[in-house]
């Protein structure tokens, strides 16, 4: 397997105050159920994507953002837009590694996530989604 890589991908929040691209290899991409990666997406699990620091630039809107690292925890942080709350990427407490919230990034790129980790702490009302009914937008109801 080739290796993956993000080349001039970018990526922002949802205002688009912030704006950043990424350049660089992909070490790793997980889609992570733990209870507080859950409540920090307020989501089924979180999407990141790691990758070298200096795989980061930001475009714009860099002093928009803001940081929160949970006190208690080993290297939970997060970063997001003081404007509209949207995730953005950060570098972890260590400064070992990037991490990019998968959802933040505009340009298409074509490989999947490693894996599904923490699933012990999955919530019951996930297991289901693969047998879910698809639709292209809302259903009908809406």
């Amino acid at each position: 397997m080739s290796e993956k890589q993000l080349q001039q991908v970018t990526g922002g929040c949802l205002c688009g105050a912030v704006q950043f691209e990424i350049n660089g290899a992909v070490s790793s991409f997980h889609l992570c159920y733990c209870n507080r990666c859950r409540h920090n997406t307020g989501s089924a699990h979180a999407a990141n994507i790691f990758a070298k620091p200096e795989a980061l630039r930001w475009l714009k809107g860099e002093e928009k953002i803001q940081r929160f690292e949970l006190p208690q925890a080993k290297s939970f942080a997060k970063q997001f837009c003081r404007e509209c709350g949207a995730p953005v990427p950060y570098i972890n407490r260590s400064g070992a590694f990037l991490v990019i919230p998968a959802g933040s990034i505009d340009t298409p790129f074509d490989f999947a996530s490693d894996d599904r980790i923490f699933v012990a702490e999955q919530a019951k009302w996930t297991e289901c989604i693969a047998t879910l009914p698809t639709f292209d937008s809302y259903p009908d109801q809406f």
